[in-house]
């Protein structure tokens, strides 16, 4: 478990990092502006929340390309043990899998 949270966070870091220095770089934050008033009121404020953003994102994407890289093994094994398995289950007695 920790091996794939460190596979999820740290490049989702690295991107959150470059993407908030190319948006600052395009864009001002103090001109950022929602209905005719200004998000923000210092510059490092606008470059923290951006980051965290970005990072945000870039952890939902880390973690659903973890999510769909499975196997059908990993997605379909059954968690019981074979003798645990429920009665009229037809492989409690192989222990290759549940229903």
């Amino acid at each position: 478990m920790p091996k794939r949270l460190i596979h999820i966070l740290w490049p989702s870091f690295l991107v959150a990092g470059v993407a908030d220095i190319v948006f600052t770089t395009l864009f001002d934050p103090l001109e950022i502006t929602y209905r005719g008033d200004a998000l923000f009121d210092q510059r490092i404020a606008a470059y923290t929340v951006g980051f965290f953003i970005f990072w945000l994102l870039g952890i939902a994407s880390s973690a659903m390309t973890c999510y769909f890289q499975r196997s059908a093994d990993e997605i379909n094994r059954c968690p019981l043990p074979p003798r645990s398995r429920p009665e009229g289950c037809p492989k409690r007695d192989d222990g290759s899998g549940c229903c």
